[in-house]
């Protein structure tokens, strides 16, 4: 005789017999802790009168519920469809168990196990519900900087390991206060179960630090530093990811001010604003713009300013983005952010902030408390700072919009450590990426998650932070590399840290059985790598090539010259160079990356078009440069050769006038693409560059190009028609090249990647032509197109479970490709 056993449903208690009742284990894996799943899981099962219990497990959620057979199909039914919106379900294992009986279901304690593969969630800019207390006198919220729920809040800055609860988190040693431990433990609370619960009694506790002063605390730091900003100083302010270096975006002196002692030269600056009407009134918004300002990952979004703004629109200062007619602007996206702009009732604050990363130049952003007081003391007047430590350091995003499409400039905050899915299965792999904008990428199976912006490995800071966010990430991931892949590049730091990493025993977390092993040294050419990422993310199969166009300043070719305007016939095993922009002297390597006026004579030289004064890149070289110019580009003396395409638009731009010397990485470009844009449409004539067959496959030759913009400058054309007529040259050269090599190659997929094609109007144009002539276009969605995406090309080159090793060198072999 079978026993019996109460369950209780929603339509009140009923008696089941044991035979009726089943027991599932049910394994939800994907990016479901942090996001507020197991509070949802609860609600859910609770809601279909079952029993049992959910907790985090090494391998995402884990949960048994006890029930009539409808109701369990259900309960699992309704899982995705119904899940948080922040949540990424990868997948649902379920399995039956045996019936233990009970009634109730709840929250349980956290597996201690060994990590499995759990995706930890990105940051979140604060929920309207949290804003709204934030506002409310009546909440015990209210005023709190660090508000946050299930729904919001930092969670990747913050998590030192897995599960995702708060032992495991930099909020472990701010213990909860009897209200927040009660909100904690009440499911119908919006905090329920919401590691980064924390109110004005449990802290953290914000803290102003002035030189020679006594600290400021709570609410009195906030509207001092509200009265600092507005007199025109310069704070520091401790964020999620990081300080940032903040002042009134309208002062022209606070902004001159920061620039100059940061060393930031012309570079722009981002700015932040309270909320999209504000940003509205300052630059121009699309539809499309106003949904990545407003995302939760809330980015800086690259817009268009306005020339006249309306009555009652707040100003900013010429120097927050000299020469560009682009803004970088983001939305507050913490409870700080909110209170720096001010609440009802509080004195006048800046309306538009100067918001840029806190380091000095070179270095990566400062998360420590320490260091900040240390490393930008000359930087800054105050200090905003809380009790909260930073795990790992997450920059802003950036991110701008080409075509009407997501184009990403840096992925970091918001982002990180959001897997990418492949379209193929890798082994265990760690990918260091380049020199500039370094991101890594670890990857097993059929994911790769892409790290934060670490920055330029040319400082020992950098290397250091590298290291930490190496370490971070392979906890969380539980990726243990068999394979450390690095670019081909003699020089590069990051090669010489994947070489060390692989001759001694490794430091990336591998098990106690494996300690001493030594992984597997891949390398792969820097353009391959380019167009991998482009085939990767977009889920490109492998076996199937398609024509690459690797556009970028500097990449270190096979025949070792200087790569940038690459044409490859390629798929992830090896790749064909069938095509290149023809080799023109780089005279004096950096020197003529900082100079384009100099990289504008060499191209002069190359096309036999004399140094005419007139010409605007000749006068802005001294005589005794024109000397010693003349000579290296007529001898090759420290010259090295480079089809780099980034390099010709630094020398269009000087060319025409717009930039000869820069402060930053690809400046002439950006300005040269500024002057291009408004210029494009109804452009009737543009360049026309030369394409030759040779040994070496086709030649674009640019001096037909040079011939044609020094005729317009000296006929006194302006900048702005002649970077639209360049602009147009260089997308029917793309355009060209891929019908020639359809025509000869049968293929119809085209990949377009490198730095250059950070240029949205380039790649609108590129994109558009393409698809109007039938090829399939494999463009950047989620990763950028410069040097910050290479390393998720590099795993797909390298990485795969089937490669024969085609395309890179091995610790036992030489490149074949």
């Amino acid at each position: 005789m079978s026993r019996v056993r109460a369950a209780r449903t929603r339509g009140g208690d009923r008696v089941l017999t044991e035979r009726d009742r089943h027991r599932r284990r049910v394994v939800v894996h994907g990016l479901v802790q942090g996001v507020g799943f197991r509070p949802f899981v609860y609600a859910l099962a609770r809601e279909a009168g079952l029993s049992g219990q959910v907790h985090n497990c090494s391998d995402g959620v884990e949960v048994e519920v006890e029930g009539p057979t409808p109701a369990l199909e259900a309960f699992v039914a309704s899982l995705r469809p119904r899940a948080p919106s922040m949540a990424r379900i990868v997948a649902i294992d379920v399995t039956e168990v045996e019936v233990r009986g009970g009634s109730e279901f709840e929250i349980g304690l956290s597996d201690s196990a060994p990590p499995g593969r759990t995706l930890v969630s990105p940051d979140i800019a604060t929920c309207p519900d949290c804003l709204s207390e934030l506002a409310d006198p009546a909440s015990r919220y209210y005023r709190h900087p660090f508000v946050s729920c299930t729904n919001c809040g930092p969670r990747f800055t913050v998590v030192r390991g897995l599960p995702y609860d708060r032992p495991n988190t930099t909020m472990a040693d701010l213990p909860l206060c009897a209200p927040c431990s009660a909100a904690y433990a009440e499911p119908g609370d919006r905090r329920f179960h919401a590691q980064t619960i924390a109110c004005p009694q449990c802290g953290p506790v914000l803290s102003l630090v002035r030189p020679g002063l006594a600290d400021v605390t709570g609410q009195d730091a906030v509207a001092e530093s509200r009265r600092l900003l507005s007199a025109g100083a310069v704070l520091a302010v401790k964020g999620i990811g990081g300080y940032h270096l903040a002042c009134d975006a309208s002062a022209e002196q606070a902004v001159a001010t920061l620039r100059k002692r940061k060393g930031r030269g012309d570079k722009p600056f981002a700015v932040m604003v309270a909320d999209l009407p504000t940003a509205r009134q300052i630059v121009h918004v699309s539809p499309a713009e106003a949904g990545l300002l407003a995302d939760h990952r809330r980015p800086v979004v690259l817009l268009d300013q306005r020339r006249q703004r309306p009555p009652g629109a707040p100003a900013v200062s010429a120097s927050v983005a000299p020469g560009r007619t682009e803004l970088g602007v983001m939305l507050a996206y913490t409870g700080l952010h909110h209170l720096l702009f001010g609440l009802s009732g509080d004195q006048p604050s800046p309306r538009v902030l100067v918001m840029t990363s806190g380091n000095l130049a070179g270095e990566p952003i400062v998360i420590d408390d320490g260091a900040a007081r240390e490393r930008l003391v000359a930087l800054v007047d105050a200090w905003l700072v809380h009790d909260r430590p930073i795990r790992i350091p997450c920059d802003d995003s950036v991110v701008r919009m080409a075509g009407g499409i997501e184009l990403p400039v840096r992925r970091s905050r918001g982002f990180a450590p959001m897997p990418i899915s492949l379209p193929f299965a890798v082994r265990p792999a760690l990918a260091v990426g380049g020199d500039l904008k370094n991101t890594f990428c670890l990857a097993e199976g059929h994911y790769a998650w892409m790290s934060a912006h670490v920055g330029d490995m040319d400082d020992w800071a950098t290397l250091q932070a590298f290291d930490a966010a190496v370490e971070q990430l392979a906890t969380i991931t539980s990726v243990r590399p068999e394979l450390v892949v690095a670019d081909r590049h003699p020089g590069y730091r990051s090669t010489a840290w994947a070489r060390r990493a692989t001759r001694s025993p490794s430091p990336l977390h591998r098990g106690p059985a494996e300690q001493g092993a030594h992984p597997q040294l891949g390398l792969v050419q820097h353009h391959h790598a380019h167009v991998a990422a482009a085939m990767a993310e977009n889920g490109h199969p492998p076996g199937e090539p398609v024509v690459g166009f690797a556009f970028d300043g500097t990449g270190y070719g096979n025949d070792g010259a200087v790569w940038g305007g690459e044409v490859l016939v390629a798929d992830y095993d090896a790749f064909e160079r069938i095509g290149h922009l023809r080799y023109v002297r780089l005279p004096g390597g950096d020197a003529a990356v900082r100079n384009p006026c100099r990289m504008a004579l060499s191209h002069l030289h190359s096309a036999r078009i004399g140094w005419d004064p007139a010409i605007p890149s000749v006068a802005a070289c001294r005589p005794e440069e024109l000397t010693v110019l003349e000579r290296q580009v007529r001898t090759g003396l420290g010259c090295s050769p480079t089809s780099s395409m980034g390099r010709l638009f630094d020398a269009v731009s000087s060319l025409a006038g717009v930039c000869h010397r820069i402060d930053y990485e690809a400046e002439a470009a950006m300005l040269f693409e500024a002057a291009a844009r408004p210029a494009i449409d109804g452009c009737p004539d543009p360049y026309a560059f030369s394409v030759v067959s040779g040994v070496e496959g086709l030649l674009a030759d640019p001096a037909p190009v040079l011939a044609a913009v020094v005729a317009d400058v000296l006929a006194g054309v302006g900048a702005a028609r002649i970077a639209a007529r360049f602009h147009l040259a260089v997308a029917g050269l793309v355009l060209d090249l891929a019908e020639h090599v359809r025509a000869r190659r049968g293929l119809d997929t085209v990949a377009l990647s490198g730095g250059v094609f950070l240029n949205a109007a380039l790649t609108t144009l590129c994109v558009k032509g393409l698809q109007q002539r039938g090829f399939r276009v494999l463009r950047h969605r989620l990763v950028p197109p410069s040097d910050a995406g290479i390393a998720l090309g590099q795993i797909a080159v390298a990485a795969r479970r089937d490669s024969s090793s085609h395309g890179i060198t091995t610790t036992e072999g030489r490149a074949d490709d």
